[in-house]
């Protein structure tokens, strides 16, 4: 498997999509009760002061302020000073903001719903997920049978009193002995593992600390498993510091961690991810690496039968994509898009690894391969065709076996599996769809609902989702999914909410949320950009967004929002754009660029100051798809586009929300901090500019469900107030 460091997770998507409430009209948009009063007119409070300072960088003979650099030191007394002021700007405006409470209210009624993950086979027991619905973080079970009742194996809702301390991964042993789990602990990406002994339910005295993006893998006789982990960060810079040579180890049951057998990392080089998987057998752990966030990855082999044996090159260039699918005796399985852009599988005999003796199992096609497993002694690829799934089986000479029928346009994962399994579960979503779980017998192809979940007071035949094709600015198409209420009129007059991503060949797939149900149940449309840089059209469309190419990335969010304006869909005063992470960079960039064509605008997370993102945590990876300050045409092509330093004074840009975490060890806050200050400091008589800090969180994972309702609740309740509209009651 690979072990990459995106910026953002498809779960943690999930908990950033948003949405807003039914509405009407309230022509003067203030925000009722709020210190900055109404948009273009103050009325008490001017923003916090921010002093600004003079430090200047220079990059290739161009000099570049970068004024509010004292608030990298996130802990000093300026800066805490400082984000207490926001704080209390911030919530006193969303709190008087009429109708915020009822819009959370309805969020929380369409959260309260159940959801389980697809059950797994170990050892002849199946262990999944389950939450009643409004629990903040999901309980694992297990159970002898999927028809039996499970039993809880791990609560993580007990662990803390505000629900911060989140089940991060975990792996269970190949005989259903043993659980493996990582903690982490308000909202970080540090992640400590422990071991639960599944019969009786306690834990072992194993403890592994300072592990970060990365799962564990089981030796198949269950005396220790492989994880990956950093050095120690220094006293008070576990949140800032700048993680470098990531190691792969062993860690045997009954030792201490200072023990631990280091089996692989980079040495020449700080910046390299590395991560290993057991094959199924458990004779081989399959490594993989790759140099930042870049797609493409070496691969190695260790053979864990011969007792001393090194990891063995596989794959010895990064040259393309090779992601392991399986092994069967000593044929490696890969997904890989070397000589196929859009993906295909290949087998390698490891005895004669050269390329020249690499056999196609499954080739590639018109659409893109996104991933693959071997199951039950059967390829089960997913494709997406044109972002949405499609799922065939294949025989692991390449003999296809038949298309898995899925309920329609939405997403379908799972399909995990053993080399004798009969059958495999998978989950399957739409933007109006809950979750459902399915077995799948893996003999007839045919699929049958293993649980399926209900919502109160709401329909999902009542919604639906259109995929329509803006034109690019490039003359390319840009695929957008529309969600609404079916017969929504094209007036022009629909709030509307634009959402997009776009990078590191991440692909957006329609997964339902409870934030755009409550959206779209209360009058509102949403859409989903499917922007170059992502992953949904293989290697061409993500590379055309990488780098120097960015700017397409923006361009196509336009033609989106363009799209929906001149369709009726909305128009400007009316439309909203929300992004996180890498789609807060988004946000940001494009809030710039069309200040004209929003109403508001919400960057969650976000990558804001291009020029220093690599001087904190894991961010030097994201040179892969961002490029690099040291290369001059990178360098240049960065701060044409940077959030940070494209903001100019006097523009009416739209109202904007800033949102981050105190604890994101990802995405830096500063980036927030810095932006937000520089919003206010260039228009600070324009639309409103806010900055909400959550405290205890991070860059998304792990949230608890009460503050993701309330992070809702607050970016539908600001985004209704600068389209001029109040909620209508519940």
């Amino acid at each position: 498997m690979r072990h990459r460091h995106p910026l953002l997770l498809g779960s943690v998507l999930l908990s950033l999509l948003a949405g807003a409430g039914a509405v009407s009209a309230n022509p003067a948009g203030n925000l009722a009760g709020c210190p900055l009063g109404a948009p273009g007119h103050w009325q008490g409070k001017d923003y916090p002061a921010a002093a600004r300072g003079a430090v200047v960088d220079v990059y290739h003979g161009v000099r570049v302020a970068d004024p509010y650099r004292w608030m990298e030191a996130i802990d000093q007394k300026d800066t805490r000073a400082w984000i207490s002021a926001e704080a209390r700007l911030s919530g006193a405006c969303l709190a008087s903001i009429p109708g915020r409470d009822a819009i959370a209210a309805r969020l929380k009624a369409l959260w309260n719903f159940e959801r389980w993950s697809p059950p797994e086979d170990h050892g002849g027991q199946w262990f999944y997920s389950h939450n009643d619905g409004l629990q903040n973080q999901s309980v694992l079970f297990v159970s002898p049978s999927l028809e039996g009742e499970g039993r809880v194996l791990l609560d993580p809702n007990i662990l803390s009193k505000d629900g911060t301390v989140a089940l991060r991964e975990m792996t269970i042993s190949d005989d259903g002995r043993l659980l493996a789990y990582a903690l982490s602990e308000a909202g970080s990406d540090w992640q400590t593992w422990h071991v639960r002994d599944v019969a009786t339910g306690k834990d072992l005295p194993d403890v592994v600390e300072w592990s970060k993006a990365g799962s564990a893998s089981w030796l198949k006789d269950g005396s220790g498993f492989f994880y990956t982990a950093y050095d120690r960060p220094k006293e008070g810079d576990a949140l800032k510091e700048r993680n470098t040579f990531q190691k792969l180890y062993l860690h045997r049951l009954g030792t201490p961690q200072s023990a631990d057998s280091l089996v692989y990392t980079r040495a020449d080089d700080p910046d390299w991810f590395v991560g290993g998987a057991v094959s199924d057998d458990g004779r081989y752990l399959v490594i993989t690496a790759t140099h930042g966030d870049d797609v493409r990855n070496t691969v190695l082999v260790q053979d864990l039968s011969a007792a001393g044996a090194a990891p063995v090159p596989v794959i010895a260039q990064p040259d393309a994509s090779y992601t392991p699918v399986g092994s069967i005796d000593r044929t490696l399985f890969l997904l890989t898009d070397k000589d196929a852009p859009r993906y295909r599988v290949i087998a390698i005999d490891l005895d004669r690894p050269d390329p020249a003796n690499w056999r196609t199992v499954v080739a590639e096609g018109e659409d893109t391969l996104e991933s693959a497993g071997l199951t039950g002694g059967q390829i089960i690829a997913k494709y997406l065709k044109d972002a949405h799934s499609a799922v065939v089986r294949f025989a692991p000479d390449g003999t296809r076996l038949g298309e898995v029928t899925l309920p329609g346009i939405g997403t379908a994962s799972g399909f995990a599996g053993r080399p004798g399994s009969a059958e495999t579960t998978f989950t399957y979503s739409s933007y109006t769809t809950p979750p459902s779980v399915y077995r799948l017998d893996l003999k007839t192809g045919q699929a049958a609902v293993w649980r399926k979940p209900a919502l109160a007071g709401y329909d999902p035949d009542a919604f639906e989702t259109r995929q329509v094709f803006a034109p690019g600015k490039d003359g390319g198409k840009v695929p957008v999914f529309v969600i609404a209420r079916k017969g929504v009129a094209l007036n022009g007059d629909n709030p509307t909410i634009l959402y997009g991503y776009g990078g590191f060949n991440i692909s957006l797939e329609p997964q339902f949320a409870p934030t755009i149900a409550t959206w779209i149940d209360m009058g509102g449309v949403y859409a989903v950009a499917t922007l170059r840089g992502g992953g949904e059209y293989g290697r061409a469309w993500h590379e055309a967004g990488m780098k120097t190419r960015k700017q397409n990335v923006f361009d196509d969010f336009v033609a989106a929002a363009s799209y929906l304006v001149a369709e009726k869909w909305t128009r400007p005063a009316r439309l909203g754009i929300l992004g996180g992470s890498n789609g807060g960079l988004l946000v940001g960039a494009t809030l710039e660029q069309r200040p004209d064509l929003f109403a508001a605008a919400v960057p969650q997370v976000g990558v804001m100051d291009m020029l220093r993102f690599r001087e904190f945590t894991i961010g030097k990876g994201w040179e892969s798809d961002y490029g690099s300050v040291d290369d001059a045409d990178e360098f240049k092509a960065l701060l044409a586009y940077s959030p940070l330093h494209n903001l100019k004074p006097g523009v009416n840009y739209p109202a904007t929300l800033v949102m981050t975490g105190d604890h994101d060890d990802r995405v830096f806050p500063a980036h927030s901090f810095k932006f937000a200050a520089a919003m206010q400091h260039v228009n600070p008589h324009g639309r409103p500019v806010l900055i909400r800090i959550d405290t205890r969180a991070g860059h998304g994972q792990g949230k608890p469900t009460a503050k993701r309702i309330e992070e809702a609740a607050d970016i539908f309740a600001f985004m209704r107030q600068a389209f001029g509209l109040t909620s209508a009651k519940h």
